[in-house]
C-alpha cells in the first residue's frame, strides 16, 4: 500500500502525514446488490482518510474516458484555446452516435452532454505540445498522451486510478492546481450538478468504449462549507443497462458515507 499513499501525497502537494485506508463493508454490499464489479473511493481531506470498496482496484489505472473533459477544459481555458466556457466550438459536421452532439456548442453545454467531437476539437486547438505540458504539470495519472492529441483519453495511453482521481479533484475543489484561480473557478462551475443545503455536488461521468461493454466512471467532489470530499467510482459495464448504475451507485455510496 505504500506506493499508493506515496503517490497520493505527491499529488496533494506538500501533505506529509500518513493517509489511512478504511474498507467499507457497507459499500461492498451496495456493489453486490447492484450486481456490478468495481470500486468506489472517497477522500476525506480533513481526516486524511480514504474510505471505499476494493483497494486493489482503486489503485489500478484505467483509461479516463470522458472524465478527462475536466482536464481538457482546464488546459483549453488556461492556454486560450477558447476564451470562455460559452464560446462555440465546431463539432465537425459528421454524423454522431448521439444526435444532440451534431451541433456547435461551448464547453458549458458540451460537458453536460459529454460531447466527444466538441472536446476533440478543443484538444486539436490546444495542440500536442501544450496538451502534453498541461497534463504533466497537473500530474494527471501516468501523464502519457501518445501521438494522437484527440484520442489519448479515449484509447490510451493515458490512464489514471480512482485514488489518483480523488487526489487530482480535491486540488481542483480547493483551488490548488498550478493554474489561475479564474480558470479553476470556471471549470468548477460547469461540472456543478446539484445542491442540497450547504452541500454542493460536482461530478463527471465517463464510459470507455461507449456504447459497447467497457468501463464506466463517475468522479467528482462534494463541498460542505469548508469541508471537501472527493470521490471516484469505476465499474465494469457489461451491457448498456449498467451505464445508469454509475451515478446511481455513486450516489448511494455518498449517502451511505453521510457525504451527500
Amino acid at each position: 500500500m505504500k506506493h499508493l499513499f506515496a503517490a497520493l501525497l505527491l499529488l496533494l502537494a506538500g501533505r506529509v502525514n500518513a493517509i489511512e485506508w478504511l474498507d467499507s463493508p457497507e459499500l461492498g454490499k451496495l456493489f453486490s446488490d447492484a450486481n456490478v464489479h468495481g470500486t468506489f473511493v472517497a477522500y476525506d481531506v480533513d481526516a486524511d482518510r480514504l474510505i471505499g470498496h476494493d483497494l486493489l482496484r482503486a489503485e489500478t489505472r484505467f483509461i479516463p474516458a470522458s472524465t478527462f473533459k475536466i482536464v481538457n477544459s482546464l488546459i483549453g481555458l488556461s492556454v486560450g484555446a477558447v476564451d470562455s466556457v460559452d464560446e462555440p466550438l465546431p463539432y465537425g459536421g459528421q454524423p454522431q452516435m448521439i444526435k444532440d452532439w451534431e451541433r456547435d456548442m461551448g464547453l458549458r453545454e458540451a460537458i453536460k452532454l459529454s460531447n466527444v467531437p466538441i472536446y476533440q476539437a478543443l484538444a486539436r486547438r490546444i495542440g500536442h505540445a501544450r496538451m502534453r505540458e498541461g497534463v504533466i504539470s497537473l500530474g494527471y495519472g501516468n501523464t502519457e498522451i501518445g501521438d494522437k492529441v484527440d484520442r489519448f483519453w479515449l484509447d490510451g495511453p493515458l490512464k489514471i486510478s480512482a485514488v489518483e482521481q480523488t487526489a487530482f479533484l480535491v486540488r481542483l475543489a480547493r483551488d490548488q492546481l498550478p493554474l489561475s484561480g479564474d480558470v479553476q473557478a470556471k471549470v468548477r462551475d460547469i461540472v456543478m450538478l446539484e445542491q442540497s443545503g450547504e452541500r454542493v455536488l460536482h461530478g463527471k461521468t465517463g464510459w470507455l468504449n461507449a456504447p459497447n461493454p467497457g468501463l464506466g466512471w463517475w468522479v467528482g467532489w462534494v463541498t460542505n462549507g469548508q469541508h471537501v470530499y472527493s470521490f471516484a467510482l469505476n465499474i465494469d459495464i457489461t451491457q448498456a443497462a449498467d451505464a445508469p448504475k454509475r451515478v446511481a451507485l455513486g450516489k448511494a455510496c455518498l449517502k451511505a458515507l453521510g457525504i451527500f
